[in-house]
């Protein structure tokens, strides 16, 4: 049994299935929907619980700000045996038909971030796994929650002095939203041959004022809240549907957690 160095986590704690928001205070709300939660570690950016959704296990571990902790989390999540992620996030708006609290299910994203660009060249796809993403489609429309699907461009800075410019061009190749951690989440998965997806929660409206928009979401305006429990009831639906439809519960993979 080998602890990661920056997860804090060992196989013995591994999971078929595990969440992936960046804000570790997300988390709490996590284990709201969750049964029998346990604490299982903080360091640095990297706060973890484990827990049951509908008797299936499930792991959430936050991953910070950006691509390289994100990815620094799939590695060594992958490394003690966790095959599905789903990233929980947050997003600025690049289309003006997207309001706070809609959620994106992001099909494949603009690589325009170091830590992506780093494992491979730009001509490699940041794409989400299919099945992951249809189960993702399917839980949604199942809950009769509202969604837009489509690409988002992962970058590095958040006020950089080009945004405004990479923002309009962006928009205007029909790209739907920006956050700074999908590429990696897709691109370190997809190489190690597992599934990731990805839902965004949209909290900045396009060319609305970044800090006021920030500021209501961490105050928890309420359309940000209901986006947020949305995506995170969408992607434990999700699992669901991927343990039910899969080996894993004819054959009792992964038993020691049921």
């Amino acid at each position: 049994m080998e602890y990661m160095p920056h997860i804090r986590l060992s196989d013995k704690e591994a999971a078929p299935f595990a969440l992936l928001p960046g804000d570790p205070a997300r988390i709490d709300r996590i284990a709201l929907q969750l049964n029998s939660v346990k604490e299982l570690a903080c360091n640095r950016e990297f706060r973890s619980i484990s827990g049951f959704y509908k008797n299936v296990p499930v792991l959430a571990v936050s991953t910070g700000i950006g691509g390289p902790s994100t990815a620094t989390a799939v590695e060594e999540l992958a490394r003690i045996g966790v095959p599905y992620f789903i990233r929980i996030g947050s997003c600025g708006a690049l289309q003006p038909d997207l309001k706070t609290g809609d959620l994106i299910l992001v099909t494949a994203a603009m690589k325009d971030d170091g830590t992506s660009r780093s494992y491979t060249g730009n001509a490699y796809p940041a794409a989400a796994d299919y099945y992951l993403l249809k189960a993702c489609e399917e839980s949604a429309r199942e809950l009769s929650i509202p969604f837009h699907m489509g690409f988002c461009r992962s970058h590095d800075s958040l006020y950089a002095e080009e945004k405004k410019r990479m923002d309009a061009i962006c928009s205007a190749q029909g790209i739907l939203g920006s956050d700074m951690e999908t590429a990696a989440a897709f691109v370190c998965a997809s190489l190690k041959g597992l599934h990731a997806a990805s839902i965004l929660n949209v909290v900045v409206e396009y060319k609305d004022d970044l800090t006021n928009q920030i500021n209501h979401y961490i105050d928890g305006e309420a359309l940000t809240a209901r986006g947020e429990k949305n995506e995170i009831l969408t992607a434990l639906n999700a699992f669901v549907r991927i343990y039910n439809h899969s080996k894993m519960k004819k054959e009792h993979t992964y038993e020691k957690f049921i």
